[in-house]
């Protein structure tokens, strides 16, 4: 069998970043096999470790201050805790950039440039370095010095526009997305763009700056929606559970819980009103274009599906449309996401040892890259305790034992 080997093995990343965009993008590169090293403040840690609902309990009573937040995304990453405010923290972190490949940080805009670890500063030790900063609203512009958290780009961008209950119908209005996607995205946003980075250095030895903006992924976001706009002028309405796209799509009710079909081309709509048998829908004129189907004519031909879908379980459903070729899906709650054969299959739920944690292990959300078939993401460690490895990391860079305990007593570390 032919060894192989990280992707990112031997590509050492420095992680100034806080709470989840900039730690999600950082944790990508880890899971690609890259040495990530996390910096923390000492004592408290990334913000992101108080963020969440849940808390992996420790060992003994141990508080391992890892928030539901932050263990989705801190693996796969070696904790440091260095103050550098002080000066004695600044050299620490320039001794660490003197081998790195890559930093990302995402502080506010000018602040690590106070104790001169912005680009240009750190780029006079390491030319190679590329350095990504990651900020809400951008490096430059007349709103580049605010903060900048999920939900606002979520209303900013677009994104809350398109997403909710249609007007005219009961709670109508926009609506924010549960998960914290403005900054998912834009940690992928953040590591594609290191990846390209680096692939660039590879070939003429130059580092580069970086300037990735929540703003910027948000509007992206909106994606096709928002090119419906840019061609046409006018502003798609929210649809709720509706398809953006064709239509019938939506929500459908059965006799135990509920499903999602999207039938929305012509000759998936063809199949259902067969399957329905009721074939006269294929040519009723208010359900014979997509248009007529997705917007025009959306809730009268719904209220025709679901009397019909209300006769048969989710189960009787699914095996019918996966029949005749009908995309649809039974609609999970999180515990059911679990239990789906195909989500076992893809081995999406990722027991981790974890030598902290109460149970020994604690599960995480295997990388959507885990399938690649020469250099596959992996999670190799569980999430740090805040400076687990800030001895070990700073012994490779010429610190011994006493120099530590003396920036251990001078709150460096």
């Amino acid at each position: 069998m032919m060894e192989t080997k990280a992707a990112l093995e031997g590509v050492k990343v420095i992680d100034m970043s806080r709470v989840f965009a900039g730690p999600v993008s950082a944790q990508i590169l880890g899971d690609l096999g890259a040495d990530v090293i996390k910096v923390e403040r000492p004592k408290v840690g990334d913000d992101g470790r108080g963020y969440g609902l849940a808390w992996v309990p420790g060992k003994d009573g141990l508080e391992t201050h890892q928030s539901s937040f932050f263990t989705a995304s801190n693996r796969n990453k070696r904790s440091i805790t260095v103050n550098h405010a002080k000066p004695e923290g600044q050299d620490i972190i320039r001794e660490l950039v003197r081998t790195a490949d890559v930093l990302i940080e995402n502080y506010k805009v000018g602040d690590l440039k106070r104790y001169g670890l912005d680009y240009e500063s750190l780029r006079a030790i390491n030319p190679r370095l590329i350095y990504c900063s990651v900020t809400g609203f951008g490096q430059t512009g007349p709103m580049a010095a605010r903060a900048g958290y999920d939900g606002l780009f979520q209303a900013t961008g677009g994104m809350m526009a398109v997403t909710g209950i249609p007007d005219g119908q009961p709670g109508a209005g926009p609506l924010k997305a549960g998960p914290s996607l403005v900054d998912f995205v834009t940690g992928h946003n953040a590591a594609l763009a290191i990846l390209g980075a680096l692939m660039y250095r590879s070939r003429t030895g130059e580092g580069q700056f970086i300037d990735i903006a929540l703003l910027d992924s948000s509007v992206a976001m909106v994606s096709h929606i928002m090119q419906d706009y840019l061609i046409g002028g006018v502003a798609p309405p929210r649809f709720g559970n509706g398809g953006n796209g064709g239509g019938p799509a939506d929500i459908i009710h059965c006799t135990d819980g509920i499903m999602y079909l999207s039938a929305g081309g012509d000759e998936h709509w063809r199949r259902l009103t067969v399957l329905m048998e009721q074939p006269e829908l294929y040519e009723d004129p208010r359900f014979n274009s997509n248009m007529k189907r997705a917007k025009l004519h959306r809730v009268e031909l719904m209220d025709i599906i679901n009397e019909w879908s209300r006769r048969f379980t989710t189960a009787e459903l699914q095996a019918m449309f996966d029949g005749v070729g009908i995309p649809a899906a039974r609609y999970n709650d999180l515990d059911e996401v679990w239990d789906e054969p195909q989500v076992k299959h893809r081995n999406l739920r990722a027991a981790t040892p974890h030598p902290w944690a109460e149970s020994g292990s604690v599960d995480l959300i295997a990388s959507p890259l885990a399938h690649m078939s020469r250099t596959p993401a992996t999670i190799r460690t569980a999430p740090p305790l805040i400076g687990e490895h800030t001895d070990e990391i700073l012994k490779t860079i010429g610190y011994d034992d006493a120099r530590i305990a003396d920036l251990r007593a001078l709150n460096v570390i």
